[in-house]
C-alpha cells in the first residue's frame, strides 16, 4: 500500500471534520448578520449563558488571564456581543451578560448545530450519529464545554 492510499491518522479526520463544520457554522452566523465573530466568542457565550460573570470569573472559567479576559470582553462588547451591569454584592466589579445581540447570536448558533446534526441522522442515519456521540464522549473525557484544550477551536 503506498503512503497516499493509506487512511488518514484519526486524529486528523477528525480535525478535518471539525474545521468543515465550524466553516459551516461561520458561513450560516455570518449570513444571519454576525460576520464578525471572533475565535473565543462561543466560549464566552457558552459561559455567560450559564451565568452573568466578572471578568475576573471569566477569565478563571476558561483559564486565561485576566488581561486577556477583558481585551475579549472589551472587543466583544465593542461589537455588541457583550453588556456589563452593576454587580449586585461588589460595587467595585461589573457583571458580564450577553446583550440581546450577544443572545441571537447564541441561539444562531444553538440552531445551527440541531440542524446539522439532523441533517447527519438523514445522511447517516440515527444509529449511526448515537454511536457517534457516545464515541466522541468517550473520547472527551470530561466533556466540559469550556475545557481549556478546546478553547480555540470553538464558535
Amino acid at each position: 500500500m503506498t503512503a497516499s492510499a493509506q487512511p488518514l491518522d484519526l486524529g486528523v479526520l477528525m480535525a478535518l471534520a471539525y474545521a468543515q463544520l465550524v466553516r459551516e457554522l461561520h458561513a450560516d452566523l455570518a449570513a444571519q448578520g454576525f460576520d464578525d465573530l471572533g475565535r473565543s466568542d462561543g466560549y464566552v457565550f457558552k459561559a455567560l449563558d450559564i451565568a452573568a460573570l466578572t471578568t475576573s470569573e471569566l477569565a478563571e472559567r476558561l483559564r486565561i488571564s485576566k488581561q486577556g479576559a477583558a481585551q475579549i470582553v472589551a472587543d466583544m462588547q465593542r461589537r455588541g456581543y457583550v453588556d456589563r451591569e452593576p454587580h449586585p454584592h461588589d460595587r467595585r466589579a461589573q457583571r458580564l451578560r450577553l446583550s440581546r445581540r450577544g443572545e441571537k447570536a447564541r441561539a444562531a448558533a444553538h440552531r445551527f448545530h440541531q440542524r446539522y446534526e439532523r441533517r447527519l441522522r438523514r445522511q447517516h442515519g440515527g444509529p449511526a450519529i448515537d454511536a457517534l456521540r457516545v464515541l466522541l464522549t468517550a473520547m472527551a473525557g470530561n466533556g466540559q464545554p469550556l475545557d481549556p484544550e478546546l478553547r480555540g477551536l470553538y464558535v
